[in-house]
């Protein structure tokens, strides 16, 4: 039995109230490199999922399965960053305009009172997540950045990292925790052009008075690292550009704080490089497990690193969700606009759209008990599974039926294995293939194996189109003909590729 591994991309689900959050920033620019804005809203269609062909093709359906035991409750995750009723106004009468904001006022209604760049952000984001703020140029991004580097103070609010408010905390506890807690990757490098590389990276580290042996051993660990061996003692002048913001990413993480902050940091390199150091951060994270918050404005950025995003307009966060939530269940028409044009096949896992198998029986039930479960669902096929629900693979009733006339009472000889298993984290583009190849549902399989749903090919087809019209009848399960979603599938496969 074959299993396909899915994409790796997010985990920590962790609390997040979609809330508002600012905008065009502006004035004044403290110290910090500029940041890029510019992206482009995003929303998408909800994808439907459905299933059930009554052919031997659909072990799935409602079921005739036990439900499973209950998962156990899961810790609430632990909080790094909070950000909670944050405003940013620019401008003399800062408090007045936060005052008619917080009423219901708009940026434009305010705009005699300054320049409202954030308007009542809020969110949380767990230790250990990617968590992306994603916006046009002007929605407040950069803003909301600043803030939580402690550049610029919240005209209201707080922003908490580590249990401290930056906005009440001292000069000099503010450095500390931006020494100890907090590093930052900057758009346009913002390396030392005088220093090596290695001493570049090791800069943060002789800021913080650490011995100089101990903080180049750092630094040479973390260039290791971000792939820059045998480049540690040129300058910055002597590297592309992708090579001098791997620089800037080794000097953060050779500070090994445990909050980073991304400031478009990829959005000045090449498409491919782009794509080559995003798949670098992942696989960094993996490893060193660090709360970063990404400031992006490209969408596919976005959903390719984030185990959540905040999509930002007009100063205000619109909506906060993962990317299958926001591609599948838009807050507003300018997210859904913003996600149209998403390859939904890349995004989308094989967990938004599994079903319950129809049909699931135990080795041990046998050829009767397995014609029984399969007569009672009105399937000709079921998944079999051992005790501990890992899945085995699948039986068919005629042969079912003919054992049980031979007498023969084990389903050891009749098991074929020759499925082909997709994970929950699998994307849509990974199993057309194997929707293609088999006339039955994909079995969806978690981590040790154990059968978790499977996915109809009508399901498939279902969530790469927008939803049907209220005054158009969907077709059902049964009167869908075979072939055209065999030829539908094996078209959508060689898009994937192409």
């Amino acid at each position: 039995m074959t299993v396909v591994p899915g994409n790796t991309a997010g985990q920590t689900d962790s609390a997040g109230r979609p809330t508002n959050s600012a905008a065009p920033a502006t004035p004044t620019d403290t110290a910090t490199p500029a940041d890029s804005a510019t992206p482009t809203d995003t929303a998408t269609p909800a994808d439907s999922t459905t299933a059930a062909t009554n052919q031997p093709d659909e072990i799935a359906g409602p079921a005739a399965v036990a439900p499973a035991a209950a998962a156990p409750e899961l810790a609430a995750p632990e909080i790094a960053v909070q950000v909670k009723n944050v405003y940013k106004v620019f401008g003399r009468r800062a408090n007045e305009a936060v005052r008619k904001l917080s009423r219901g006022a708009t940026r434009d209604e305010v705009k005699h009172l300054g320049t409202a760049a954030v308007i009542d952000a809020s969110f949380e984001v767990a230790r250990g997540e990617i968590f992306v703020v994603m916006g046009l140029s002007g929605s407040g991004k950069s803003t909301l950045i600043r803030m939580l580097n402690g550049l610029w103070k919240p005209t209201s609010g707080q922003v908490r990292i580590g249990g401290a408010d930056l906005a009440e905390v001292s000069g000099k506890e503010l450095r500390a925790i931006r020494q100890r807690s907090v590093s930052m990757v900057f758009q346009h490098f913002a390396l030392l052009p005088h220093r090596t590389v290695r001493d570049n990276a090791a800069y943060p580290l002789e800021i913080q008075g650490m011995a100089k042996a101990e903080r180049l051993a750092k630094a040479q660990t973390a260039l290791e690292l971000v792939g820059l061996t045998g480049w540690e003692d040129r300058l910055p002048s002597e590297l592309s550009g992708g090579m001098r913001q791997r620089v800037g990413l080794a000097r953060a993480l050779a500070a090994d704080t445990d909050v980073l902050l991304m400031d478009e940091a990829f959005s000045a390199l090449d498409p491919l490089i782009r794509r080559e150091m995003q798949e670098q951060l992942v696989e960094i994270q993996h490893k060193l497990n660090k709360t970063i918050i990404f400031i992006t404005h490209d969408l596919n950025e976005a959903m390719f690193l984030g185990d959540r995003i905040a999509v930002m307009r007009d100063g205000r966060i619109v909506q906060i969700g993962t990317s299958e939530e926001i591609l599948s269940d838009p807050a507003t028409d300018y997210v859904a606009q913003f996600v149209a044009d998403v390859d939904r096949t890349r995004v989308l896992t094989a967990s938004s759209l599994m079903n319950r198998p129809a049909a699931v029986v135990p080795m041990s039930a046998g050829p009767r008990g397995a014609s029984r479960t399969m007569r009672e669902a009105q399937v000709s096929a079921a998944y079999v599974v051992d005790r501990s629900r890992r899945l085995r693979g699948v039986v068919y009733d005629s042969e079912v039926v003919a054992a049980v006339r031979a007498g023969i009472t084990s389903l050891e000889t009749l098991v074929r294995d020759d499925v082909t298993a997709v994970t929950e984290d699998t994307s849509l583009s990974e199993i057309f293939a194997p929707a293609s190849e088999s006339p039955l549902p994909v079995p969806v399989t978690d981590a040790a194996g154990r059968l978790m749903g499977v996915i109809p090919r009508v399901a498939l087809l279902e969530a790469m189109v927008p939803s049907v019209s209220e005054d158009h009848d969907e077709p059902t399960a049964s009167e869908v003909d075979d072939a055209p979603v065999s030829d539908a599938l094996a078209l959508a496969q060689q898009g994937a590729h192409s």
